[in-house]
């Protein structure tokens, strides 16, 4: 049985009940806020037939947890990420060729939202993380990703491993990001295609067995003194990339 969790911010709040409307239990909106962007949410709340619920900053502040609600604070049903076969059927189902983020021991759930913002504003069809040490989706994850956590489809499988030798087998081309020397440079590689991109924890990269079943290893050529980026910042300017290559193709 689905439980029930709050989730904020405007864009998070949309996104949720653009996909879910049935799931929205109550609203709690605040009282001195008065502009379009909520006006617009309020009026997508209208054919519900919920009694929206008008509070001070402070009463938002205490049901959030956080003071960075944008006004709109709702109590709605967790939606279960989908699992190895769910994985399967939504792959049956794209007309497009697949292009898959695959996330391995990204645990910060900032992290996460922001990798979910980039995937969605790139043109990911999915995200993809193991089920076990991976951040999952929680209020802050909603809240950095604005909206994409409830827009774009997510799935959290057993065993990340054979999750790839399965997209392998679709004729997915797998491609991790690493400093190893026989990387390739992101933009001497074509992305275009099936494709997935493997993108590892900040400082520890990819798991051992997770480089090993990539079908090619790439990196981001930096011109300063650091040597890695952010996993949020380095996945936005990959899958940009991949998206501009597949974009010029079309």
């Amino acid at each position: 049985m689905a439980k029930n969790i709050v989730i904020y911010g405007l864009h998070s709040v949309q996104a949720y009940l653009d996909r879910h409307p049935e799931g929205v239990l109550e609203v709690f909106l605040l009282k001195s806020r008065d502009d379009d962007r909520l006006n617009k949410l309020v009026q997508s709340l209208r054919p519900l037939g919920l009694t929206l619920q008008w509070r001070e900053r402070n009463q938002l502040d205490d049901l959030a947890g956080d003071s960075h609600h944008q006004g709109v604070v709702a109590r709605v049903r967790e939606q279960a990420p989908g699992d190895e076969n769910d994985l399967v059927t939504f792959l049956d189902g794209l007309t497009d060729p697949p292009f898959l983020l695959l996330l391995d021991n990204v645990t910060d759930p900032h992290n996460l939202g922001a990798c979910m913002r980039s995937a969605d504003a790139a043109g990911v069809h999915a995200v993809i993380t193991p089920r076990d040490k991976s951040a999952s989706i929680t209020p802050t994850v909603r809240k950095v990703a604005c909206g994409a956590a409830d827009s774009l489809p997510f799935f959290q499988v057993t065993n990340l491993a054979r999750t790839m030798e399965m997209l392998k087998e679709r004729g997915i081309w797998l491609m991790g990001t690493a400093l190893e020397q026989d990387a390739k440079s992101l933009y001497a590689t074509s992305l275009t295609g099936p494709l997935g991109v493997i993108m590892g924890a900040e400082g520890s990269g990819m798991r051992r067995l997770t480089r090993e079943l990539c079908d090619g290893l790439i990196y981001i050529p930096m011109a300063g003194t650091v040597e890695s980026l952010n996993v949020s910042v380095a996945t936005g300017v990959t899958l940009f990339e991949a998206m501009r290559q597949r974009t010029r193709l079309k």
